[in-house]
């Protein structure tokens, strides 16, 4: 059976990029390659590399979108009390920032 897969798109105005934008920003806090693995959507289901996923990166940190349905996937952002990753579906985590 073949799976037939549509790609949102964006207008002019929402100015997004790949995944692989996220790829320094995540290097900091693991050390596998995240772009590269199979990320979730808790909305429509559909697996893809997060390399796939639409990136704003023009708001307070970085939002990374299902390319499928546009559902938010991850959030990252740095505070002054570390960095936040939101997973989707209310589960987050705060990873402290490394003095240096």
């Amino acid at each position: 059976m073949t799976t037939h897969y549509t790609y949102a798109t964006g207008t002019d105005d929402e100015a997004f990029l790949d995944g692989n934008a996220l790829a320094g920003t995540l290097a900091e806090i693991f050390t596998a390659d995240l772009t590269a693995c199979g990320c979730r959507c808790g909305a429509c289901g559909v697996v893809e590399p997060l390399a796939r996923a639409l990136v704003y990166l023009h708001c307070p940190g970085a939002i990374a979108r299902c390319p499928h349905c546009t559902a938010v996937v991850l959030r990252i952002t740095t505070t002054p009390s570390g960095r936040w990753l939101d997973l989707g579906e209310g589960a987050a985590l705060c990873l402290p920032i490394p003095e240096g």
